[in-house]
């Protein structure tokens, strides 16, 4: 007989996990207008009042290049701010029990990430990130790898020193949107790479959605296989094709804890022009049109990860107003189905029913709860072609 229990037929799939949210970094830098310090604060705040422990906060990058983030300290303060830290008390949250995380894919970043920790607003933990396709790696930090590779372990180093943990990203896992088909061993050498190195974690990243959920599985059993120990796995899925969500269960099927994503489904490709004038960003987009990107969305995540029993720590309905809220801000319909659809709602939706069922059954002569004719066979009679074959 076919077994019929999930965690039996996947024992590595998790019963809890840890969802991040990376709106007001990874879903801002795609948008083509400034992002109000205040919003990017309100959002951030919220998430963490509605149960975020791992939130991305600012990238460190230059701010001629990615001008959407010129406000990272502003946002940074905030958070080490009595003010915020008086509010999250009174909800019984501790600070130390939350990781503010800031983007630095190269050195002056990383410089500027120590600077910040040593006025006491810095970043908890940092991210750098290679590519395992050279051209896309390239395209994203003006470098080789293996220049890349130095510059990181050097990082990685300093710091450490300074009590800043390094996370380190493995992109272009399933393919890369410049050369094509990429291998999953590449990616689990890179993630070794870091490691040893001195990274914390990694995250995997599918940076344009080009994971399938078979490949997924098969990466990520790879990498546990490898490398047990699932607390230092993030897996991160950007949304093109409307698959994600089956990548997020492979990866869960696979034994993997940690995961990541947008209010709204916010997020890619660093924005190439910002309010009215251009700029370099990383250059032009991968894709058709802009507006159809982004990594999976918050709201539909938390809703899948809940229905299937998973517990997150969220209040999902908190997350669905959020969402809502965002749509305004951006200023656009977003890509969230859960914000308009809801939860399904295991007591009914009962408004919804068509008059008169009571009265009809008692006209008929039915008892309450009836579902079949009165002189039909308790049990449907399966015709022998049918049957299971034992």
């Amino acid at each position: 007989m076919t077994e019929y229990d999930y965690w039996k037929i996947f024992p590595r799939m998790p019963r809890k996990v840890t969802i991040g949210d990376i709106t007001i970094r990874d879903g801002f830098q795609h948008e083509e207008k400034f992002i109000s310090t205040a919003a990017k604060i309100f959002y951030a705040e919220e998430m963490i009042l509605a149960g975020c422990r791992e939130i991305e906060l600012t990238n460190l990058g230059n701010p001629a290049g990615i001008p959407q983030f010129r406000d990272a300290e502003q946002v940074l303060s905030y958070f080490r701010s009595d003010r915020f830290l008086k509010r999250i008390s009174k909800k019984g949250i501790k600070p130390e029990d939350i990781t503010y995380t800031a983007v630095t894919i190269r050195e002056p970043a990383v410089d500027r990430a120590i600077e910040l920790k040593n006025k006491g607003i810095g970043p908890d933990r940092i991210l750098m990130m290679v590519s395992t396709d050279p051209e896309h790696h390239f395209a994203n930090s003006g470098t080789t790898l293996s220049m890349y590779w130095k510059e990181a372990e050097r990082c990685i180093q300093k710091a450490a020193d300074a009590g800043i943990k390094m996370c380190g990203t493995v992109s272009t896992i399933w393919g890369s949107p410049i050369t094509g088909a990429t291998r999953l061993e590449d990616a689990v050498e890179f993630t070794k790479r870091w490691l040893s190195i001195g990274a914390c974690d990694i995250e995997h990243a599918d940076h344009d959605g080009s994971a399938s959920a078979a490949q997924v599985y098969r990466y990520f059993s790879m990498i546990l296989d490898e490398i047990p120990v699932p607390e230092v796995h993030l897996a991160h899925f950007h949304e093109t094709k409307r698959v994600a969500s089956a990548s997020v269960l492979a990866a869960l099927q696979a034994g993997i804890t940690r995961f990541e994503g947008t209010l709204g489904g916010l997020g890619g490709q660093p924005a190439n022009f910002l309010d009215d004038c251009p700029m370099r960003g990383t250059g032009e987009y991968y894709y058709k049109d802009p507006r159809y990107v982004g990594l999976i969305t918050m709201e539909d995540l938390l809703v899948m990860i809940d229905e299937l029993g998973i517990e997150h720590r969220y209040d999902v309905d908190r997350v669905l107003w959020l969402g809502e809220k965002m749509e305004k801000t951006i200023g656009r319909r977003l890509r969230s189905e859960a914000i308009y659809n809801g939860r399904t709602l295991k007591e009914g939706h009962m408004e919804f029913a068509r008059p008169g069922l009571k009265k009809l059954i008692e006209k008929q002569g039915e008892k309450p709860g009836q579902l079949v004719p009165a002189d039909w066979a308790p049990r449907a009679m399966l015709p022998e072609k049918y049957r299971a074959r034992s």
